[in-house]
């Protein structure tokens, strides 16, 4: 389903939903919005270690990519000014 431009993906991320672009090569490619209480940081325990103490945890973009991982992603010029974005299924 077309969303149209940057703005209507972000929308779509904020509800929870899955995008992409038509025109990505990578099969099975899509973003989501990781919230701040989904992760943490410090320790492997998940303890804060002493530099981790008061930092604030932020929301930010995550990419499947197309060799099954995941990771932060970074918008490009590209895909900002691109109107084919979509809800990836």
């Amino acid at each position: 389903m077309s969303i149209g431009d940057i703005g209507g993906a972000v929308e779509a991320m904020r509800k929870g939903q899955k995008v992409r672009r038509a025109g990505w090569n990578g099969k099975g490619m899509w973003l989501e919005l990781v919230p701040a209480d989904m992760w943490e940081h410090g320790s492997s325990d998940g303890s804060m270690d002493a530099n981790h103490v008061g930092v604030r945890l932020l929301p930010w973009t995550g990419m499947k990519t197309a060799d099954n991982g995941f990771v932060p992603w970074l918008c490009s010029q590209t895909d900002l000014l691109a109107t084919d974005w979509e809800l990836a299924e």
